[in-house]
């Protein structure tokens, strides 16, 4: 199985109109090392056709070296190379705009002054009116500081914000709700939680984004317990909610069950450690857990798992679970007969699917089929909706349960752009939310506008 390639560009050529010229040209790019995606004829004339192709590679040296073979193709001259990504993030990929056009002086008077002082008068009177009469009913804080970004690493906020506009994006389309980005440049823990609790009033829930462990933990755990409104860190719970769907759907398809089954979970950083715990708690089991760092298996001990070493998982675990960013980290001759092995870092995973697949594995799957998209917008829609004080445990396992059963038949997790899904999710968490008493409103459903 090919792994996801990190490069994409758009070329512009002109070919002979020739028989084969196509064919000699896509031979050049996949001889040199490239991935052919999308091709789109835009000229033809008696003489020439003139085309864009996608082309995918490892990396920008990979890209040079087949542009050079386009250059040197017999019949083809290269136009145009265009970078598709660049030109989608121009100037940002998300704005702010009014729900109301200002169109009359009279519109103006009761969106602005002095209409706008009854309201104002009427917050101050009874606070809890501003999630009846301004956007903060539907207002998410997505923070960084930019530590742990993707698997980019600590390259700071600035750099990280067009993550934070992607989620953002991706709250607004499948959920409704409005995604404000905070870009925090320190990575200071109180300057952070002093920070966040400050600003915290504008918000329906704060999303935190892209922190580094352990501080992420921390840094959670203490605006969780300061805060009156949904606070979840998305590296972790997100994360791991859409793992244990996964994990629940592969069990289903290889008949292991997870209540009887050993489960291993190699790499403890913030992703890891909230899977192994999501999965103890599940299971009321303890979860093997492998990593480098000494502090890591001391906070997994402490959680109730059992420390352990990769080599041990692969031997003794029926399930195992990979989350260190290292590819190729399992080996093929680790691989027991009958395991279940979601070995999820990208681009790159712990093992090729396939390769676990062929050394005995009963199901094998990658990154790419596991992505937080699935968790993080249904888990804060239906906490907002339902107007509640936290996110529990039980409303991120009614998301995991919920994604778990609508996944198609033969397939792991259900199509990610699939609102019904997130919409779903979001009925799912609020439900549990009022079942346990979070929910400090009447619960009304978010419906697409």
């Amino acid at each position: 199985m090919a792994w996801e390639r990190k490069v994409s560009r758009t070329v512009n050529v002109r070919n002979d109109q020739t028989v084969g010229q196509l064919a000699r040209l896509l031979m050049a790019i996949s001889d040199a090392g490239g991935t052919v995606g999308d091709i789109s004829m835009l000229t033809e004339t008696s003489q020439h056709v003139v085309r864009d192709i996608t082309i995918y590679t490892d990396d920008l040296g990979q890209f040079e070296i087949v542009l050079k073979a386009m250059h040197a193709n017999e019949g083809t001259v290269v136009m145009d190379v265009r970078d598709e990504v660049l030109a989608l993030h121009l100037k940002g990929k998300i704005a702010i705009r009014s729900r109301y056009p200002i169109d009359s002086l009279a519109t103006l008077r009761k969106v602005y002054t002095p209409g706008v002082a009854e309201v104002c008068l009427k917050i101050a009177k009874d606070p809890s009116m501003a999630r009846l009469y301004t956007s903060t009913s539907h207002m998410v804080a997505i923070v960084t500081d930019g530590s742990a970004v993707l698997g980019l690493g600590d390259i700071g906020a600035l750099a990280g914000m067009p993550v934070m506009e992607g989620k953002a994006m991706l709250m607004e389309t499948l959920v409704g709700l409005s995604g404000i980005p905070i870009l925090l440049n320190t990575q200071d823990t109180d300057l952070i939680v002093e920070t966040i609790a400050t600003i915290a009033q504008t918000f329906a829930a704060i999303q935190l984004e892209d922190i580094s462990a352990p501080r992420c933990f921390e840094i959670e755990e203490r605006l969780q317990k300061r805060l009156d409104i949904p606070v979840m860190h998305d590296d972790q719970h997100g994360t791991a909610v859409v793992t244990t769907a996964a994990l629940m759907v592969a069990s289903r398809q290889s008949g292991v069950y997870l209540s009887s089954a050993k489960i291993g979970q190699i790499g403890l950083g913030a992703a890891g450690f909230a899977t192994a715990n999501m999965i103890m708690r599940l299971t009321g089991n303890p979860v093997w857990g492998a990593d480098l760092n000494p502090e890591a298996l001391k906070r997994l001990e402490a959680a109730g798992g059992r420390p352990s070493t990769l080599r041990e998982i692969m031997a003794n675990c029926d399930i195992v679970i990979s989350t260190t960013g290292v590819s190729g980290l399992i080996k093929p001759e680790m691989v027991r007969q009958g395991q279940i092995i979601l070995a999820l870092s990208n681009p790159n995973p712990e093992i090729d699917p396939e390769v676990a697949l062929k050394h005995g594995a009963a199901f094998a799957a990658d990154g790419k089929s596991v992505n937080n998209v699935l968790g993080f917008p249904g888990i804060f829609r239906g906490a907002v909706d339902a107007n509640a004080s936290r996110i529990s445990h039980e409303m991120l396992l009614a998301a995991a349960q919920t994604i778990a059963d609508m996944a198609p038949p033969g397939e792991l997790v259900p199509n990610p752009l699939d609102k019904k899904v997130h919409l779903a999710v979001a009925r799912a968490v609020a439900q549990k939310a009022i079942a346990q008493g979070l929910a400090r409103a009447d619960y009304v459903p978010y419906v697409e506008e």
